[in-house]
C-alpha cells in the first residue's frame, strides 16, 4: 500500500514495464522542457538521446516542434530518427538552423558551449542531468550574448508529474524498454555506461 499523495495515476493501456520510464526519465525530461520554456512550433535541440530524451521528443513532436538531435551513439541516433527527429547528427555538431531552445541530456560539460552557440537570440539551454562533467570556459559574445540563458534542472514537482502523465496518455507516449532481472542491475549500469541501451532499462523485482 502507498499513500495517495505519494502515487500517480498511470495512463491507461500501459503495462508496468512500459510505464516505469515515465515516472523518472519522463517526468524529469518534461521538467527540462518547462525550464527551457519550450512551446508549440519551436525549433528545439536535444543533446544526448537516452531514456529521458526518447520520451521528451514525443512530447515535442506532439507540440509540432522541429527537433534536431545531437548524439554520439548509433543506437541513439537510429531511435531518434525512428521517433521523428527532423535532423540527427554527432553530439558536438552544429544543427542546420538556430535553436529557439535546447536541452542537454548527456552528462557532458563539453557540450555546453556548442549548445549555447547554437541558440538563437533569447534562447534557453536547460541542463537535465543530475551530474555534469566540468564545463569549459565560456566566451561571453559567442555563448551568452543576445540574452541566451543557461539553466539547471534540479527537481520536479507533483504538478509537473501530473501534467506530464496527462499529456503522455493523450499522445500516447510509447517507451522503448529492455526488461532485466534485479540481479542484472550491474549489467544494466554497464550497458548504460557504454551506450548499449536503446531507450531505457527496466529492472523487474521478484
Amino acid at each position: 500500500m502507498v499513500r495517495e499523495d505519494f502515487a500517480y495515476a498511470i495512463p491507461d493501456g500501459l503495462g508496468d514495464e512500459a510505464a516505469a520510464p515515465l515516472l523518472c526519465a519522463g517526468i524529469i525530461g518534461f521538467r527540462a522542457i518547462k525550464r527551457a520554456e519550450i512551446r508549440s512550433d519551436m525549433t528545439v535541440g536535444l543533446y544526448g538521446f537516452g531514456g529521458s530524451a526518447h520520451i521528451a521528443i514525443q512530447v515535442l513532436k506532439h507540440w509540432r516542434c522541429r527537433v534536431f538531435v545531437m548524439s554520439r551513439g548509433g543506437r541513439h541516433q537510429e531511435l531518434a530518427e525512428a521517433l521523428g527527429a527532423d535532423w540527427v547528427g554527432p553530439a558536438d555538431a552544429p544543427p542546420p538552423h538556430k535553436l529557439d531552445a535546447a536541452i542537454l541530456f548527456a552528462p557532458a560539460g563539453e557540450l555546453v558551449p556548442p549548445a549555447l552557440e547554437a541558440l538563437d537570440r533569447g534562447g534557453i539551454l536547460a541542463v537535465a542531468g543530475i551530474y555534469l562533467s566540468p564545463v569549459p570556459a565560456l566566451d561571453y559574445e559567442r555563448h551568452l550574448f543576445y540574452e541566451r540563458e543557461l539553466r539547471s534542472v534540479t527537481a520536479n514537482t507533483r504538478a509537473d508529474a501530473e501534467e506530464f502523465l496527462k499529456i503522455a496518455g493523450q499522445i500516447p507516449v510509447r517507451t522503448h524498454t529492455l526488461g532485466m532481472r534485479l540481479d542484472e542491475a550491474n549489467r544494466a549500469l554497464n550497458m548504460l555506461k557504454h551506450d548499449e541501451l536503446k531507450g531505457a532499462a527496466v529492472l523487474h523485482v521478484g
